[in-house]
């Protein structure tokens, strides 16, 4: 399954490290794709394994905002 999370406050490569490695350390994800120009996460996980909540409270624990 595919999502995509719009993310508010990337700026910089280490906010993109940032969030795609709180994405990463979650099990489930198969791949992460950072837009940071356009604040997008294309997130593509296994629906049985990780859900969008946990996905989102990951980057929230980052210290993003996710609409």
């Amino acid at each position: 399954m595919k999502t995509t999370l719009h993310v508010n406050g990337m700026t910089c490569a280490h906010c993109e490290a940032a969030v795609k490695g709180a994405l990463e350390d979650l099990e489930g994800i198969q791949s992460v794709e950072v837009n940071l120009d356009a604040g997008e996460v294309d997130v593509t996980f296994e629906e049985a394994k990780v859900t969008i909540d946990d996905m989102k409270n990951a980057v929230e624990d980052q210290g993003y905002d996710v609409d």
